[in-house]
């Protein structure tokens, strides 16, 4: 009747690190864009097909030095409250105390602990990933940054990513389970995370 988080981060991820435009300073600060950020997951169904869902609250900001990659940083956070799968049984599932356990812990946070280039338009990126109580290392692979775009209605600087990760969530102590009669279980422990964010630079900060 479920499966499992993320990761998001926000995973979130999300997660990510940018090359401002020609001409700004090295030292960027960057926000979010939460209208435009899609932190989605994936996990086994019954042994036999994928399950996926979404976080639709999603919150964060990134330093970003070009001239030092290894200095830049990103903290994502996610709200476990607005998990989608487009089951309300299933989302109910998934904040109670077998899951997410949203009245002890209503958040998901990342906060990268490294940053390095891993290739033409590539990044890897560690970070801290909180969830349920427990904090783990985990790597995502990040394609980005797009080009620098300027939005014609706000005029504000935008650039895109997309991250992408596997976490078990056992590690996490998300450790609900059923047997089943077949073999294997009802949730898979691999949780498969895909994050597609834009952020953005206020007009006049470039």
């Amino acid at each position: 009747m479920n499966f499992s988080k993320i990761t998001n981060l926000t995973l979130a991820s999300a997660l990510v690190f940018v090359a401002g435009p020609a001409g700004a300073d090295n030292h960027e600060e960057w926000a979010l864009d939460a209208a435009h950020a899609d932190v989605a997951f994936s996990v086994t169904h019954l042994a036999i097909s994928e399950v996926t869902g979404k976080f639709k609250a999603v919150s964060g900001s990134m330093h970003f030095d070009e001239a030092n990659i290894a200095e830049s940083s990103v903290e994502v956070t996610v709200d476990l409250s607005s998990v989608d799968t487009g089951q309300a049984k299933r989302d109910g599932h998934l904040q109670s105390a077998d899951f997410f356990n949203v009245e002890k812990n209503p958040s998901m946070t990342f906060k990268s602990t490294k940053v390095k280039r891993a290739g033409k338009g590539k990044l890897k990126v560690t970070g801290d990933l909180t969830l349920h109580g427990v904090t783990k290392s985990v790597v995502l692979d990040v394609v980005g940054p797009s080009q620098a775009t300027k939005n014609p209605f706000s005029g504000n600087t935008h650039r895109a990513f997309t991250a992408t990760g596997t976490i078990d969530r056992r590690d996490f102590g998300l450790t609900w389970n059923k047997a089943l009669e077949s073999g294997g279980v009802v949730v898979g422990h691999e949780v498969r995370i895909r994050i597609s964010a834009e952020f953005v630079k206020p007009t006049g900060e470039a």
